[in-house]
Order: C-alpha cells, then sequence, then structure tokens
C-alpha cells in the first residue's frame, strides 16, 4: 500500500497530502532536502542516473555487435535443433548440418566484423592513451635539443646581423 493510499483511507486526500506534506512524502519515498529530485513535487524519481564505468561503444562497433550477436545465437540455435534432428533420425538432420555449417562460418564472420570495425573506428577517430614515462622522457629531450639547436642558431643570426663575421669582439688590427 502506497503512501498516498495510506493517506487516503485516513480521511487525508491524496492531493492534499502530496501538495501539503511534499517535505513528509519525499523524505519516505528516499529524497530528502540534501538531495534535490527532478519529480519531488510529484513523489519519487523514477531513476537515479549513475556514471558509465567505461565510455559507451562508437555506432558501428555497436550495430556489428548486436549484428554478430543475433547470427550467433541464430546458428546456436539452429546446431541445437540439428543435434536433436540427428538424435530423434529425422530426415531434417542432414540439411540441418550443412546449414549449421555455413551459419558457423557466417557467424565467425560476424564476430571478425565488429573486431575489424572496432579496429578501423580507433584507427580513424583516435583513442584516448596515455604516454608511457619513457614516450614523456623522449619527446622532453626532443624538445630540449629543438630548443637549444633555435638559441645557438639565433645566436649566430644575431652576430650576423651586428656586421660580424662568426667572431664575438669587433678588433680591428
Amino acid at each position: 500500500m502506497g503512501t498516498a493510499e495510506r493517506r487516503t483511507r485516513s480521511g487525508h486526500s491524496a492531493a492534499a497530502g502530496s501538495v501539503q506534506g511534499s517535505g513528509e512524502l519525499t523524505a519516505e519515498l528516499g529524497a530528502g532536502p540534501g538531495r534535490p529530485t527532478a519529480g519531488a513535487a510529484h513523489g519519487k524519481t523514477l531513476w537515479v542516473e549513475q556514471p558509465a564505468r567505461r565510455p559507451r561503444m562508437p555506432d558501428p562497433v555497436r550495430t556489428a555487435a548486436v549484428r554478430a550477436v543475433l547470427i550467433v545465437s541464430l546458428t546456436l540455435i539452429q546446431a541445437m535443433v540439428a543435434f536433436l534432428c540427428t538424435l530423434t533420425g529425422s530426415w531434417l538432420a542432414f540439411p540441418m548440418v550443412l546449414s549449421s555449417v555455413a551459419s558457423t562460418v557466417v557467424a565467425t564472420w560476424g564476430v571478425l566484423d565488429v573486431w575489424v570495425t572496432r579496429q578501423v573506428w580507433n584507427q580513424r577517430h583516435g583513442v584516448v592513451s596515455t604516454p608511457s614515462s619513457t614516450a614523456r622522457r623522449i619527446r622532453r629531450e626532443r624538445r630540449r635539443a629543438r630548443r637549444q639547436a633555435r638559441a645557438v642558431s639565433r645566436d649566430q643570426e644575431r652576430i650576423q646581423r651586428r656586421g660580424g663575421r662568426g667572431q664575438l669582439s669587433h678588433t680591428h688590427t
């Protein structure tokens, strides 16, 4: 029996109970002053959003996965029917076994399609990855070497602009 039904039986109307005692209603249904709810005026919320543990699969990969699951499940059903037909000695056993072999090939293709689609999507759209400390160290060293090379070339250009011929002091003999 819900809260509104209890109030109706005790003489309060359901609408009056939800308007006048909305604090009570939401507190009884799991929402409180510190927990705002989308449907606080109506009582309790239908669901609570929780962050996903893993990001959602891309659409092409999800489509290929659904297709593969359907194909594999139909193949398993077909193999079971072929097995049962073989046990009973039905004339349908041989055609079912042949079609099960063909379905197994198609199911293998479906599973490989998921894998290939996922690899292609990752290659085209990139994968967020954290480089290892070794890769970071190598990049840092390369940047440092480029900075030093630029600094040396700037110094050489500055010396040549001042009229020097690669010498630091201008002593005439």
